[in-house]
């Protein structure tokens, strides 16, 4: 096995290397765009409800929970990608982490509260993303005033408008176009 480490960047666990699991296609979102993202979101993450869908490592649902988010729902459908988060939350201490193990669309099909935050990083090439988002508005899983963030492949085209959602940021790294949509 690889040595799978992730590393949280700020917070109350500023430092801290965590294993996640030698899962194909996981791909932990890399410290440098991390750093960004949290930058563009310090005054947002503060007592926010976030939800980490396609949760993987937990590089991202970690992370808000160091840096203050009231609670993180973190939901991964992987066997050996679920336990590696739910043994990381418990070497944590994480009180406010909910690790859900199920598949993403049946988890926002049965999902009722809205989240001031989430977090979409699907497997690439799945075709996830907007079919998620057509859940997560039509069920006005995002609270007003909410932004969502998301990862897609830098070849990818997905028009935001057509959710009534706005890019306020973007970036790119290799491969990997990263938007925050408001």
């Amino acid at each position: 096995m690889k040595n799978n480490l992730l590393r949280i960047i700020g917070g109350e666990w500023r430092s801290r290397q965590l294993r996640f699991a030698d899962v194909p296609g996981l791909r932990p979102t890399p410290d440098r765009v991390r750093e960004t993202l949290f930058n563009w979101l310090q005054l947002q993450i503060p007592g926010a409800r976030c939800l980490d869908l396609f949760a993987g490592s937990g590089a991202l649902g970690l992370e808000a929970l160091s840096r203050g988010a009231s609670e993180v729902v973190m939901v991964e459908k992987h066997p050996a990608a679920a336990k590696a988060l739910r043994d990381n939350i418990a070497l944590l201490g994480a009180q406010h982490a909910q690790l859900v193990h199920d598949d993403a669309l049946r988890f926002l099909q049965r999902e009722t509260q809205g989240f001031d935050l989430i977090f979409l990083d699907p497997p690439f090439r799945k075709n996830l993303l907007e079919p998620v988002l057509e859940i997560v508005l039509a069920k006005s899983l995002l609270q007003p005033g909410g932004m969502i963030y998301l990862e897609h492949e830098s070849d990818a085209r997905i028009d935001f408008s057509r959710f009534n959602l706005n890019i306020h940021r973007e970036t790119q790294a290799g491969q990997v176009k990263s938007f925050l949509l408001i």
